[in-house]
């Protein structure tokens, strides 16, 4: 796990709500503050779908891509105002995962991945970037997290995304 502060908060705004830079994560989860409290749950609930679509989503994952919610957070947060908080909680893919573990050669299954996440908040003027990593099994082997944090920090790198490791 590391903590980044992202220090062009304008720059990563942009990059966050108006173009595709994240596109390609899962969004698990967020919370956006502003006269209200607005929470956004990135589950896909299928009851909403007919067995059509359905049928076509089976290969989807279970949570939403951040594309397919951004523009709904983006008209929640633009405006005159700042908002007082958000925090977005975004993940690996499940393909992605294995092929970081691939890439990495590392002594891990996908399967007993539950989530690589960067979890991304705003708050009292700072916008932050924590990553985190969950295992379905115990242990004690932190390759994986340590590739994921790379992976993170080149990642912002590559998208010149100013930070600072805290």
């Amino acid at each position: 796990m590391i903590a980044m502060k992202l220090t062009n908060i304008k720059s990563c705004m942009s990059h966050l709500l108006l173009a595709e830079t994240f596109d390609h994560f899962l969004f698990i989860e967020g919370e956006i503050v502003t006269f209200n409290t607005f929470k956004i749950d990135g589950f896909i609930q299928k009851s909403f779908f007919c067995s059509e679509e359905l049928e076509q989503m089976n290969s989807f994952p279970e949570y939403s891509l951040w594309k397919q919610v951004r523009d709904y957070c983006f008209a929640i947060i633009k405006g005159k105002k700042t908002p007082l908080s958000f925090k977005f909680i975004f993940s690996l893919s499940p393909k992605n995962i294995a092929r970081l573990i691939e890439q990495n050669e590392l002594d891990f299954q996908a399967d007993d991945v539950q989530g690589l996440y960067m979890n991304i908040r705003y708050e009292q003027g700072i916008l932050q970037c924590i990553t985190g990593v969950s295992l379905k099994t115990f242990s004690m082997d932190k390759s994986l997290e340590q590739a994921w944090d790379t992976m993170v920090q080149k990642f912002f790198a590559k998208q010149n995304l100013d930070f600072e490791l805290l």
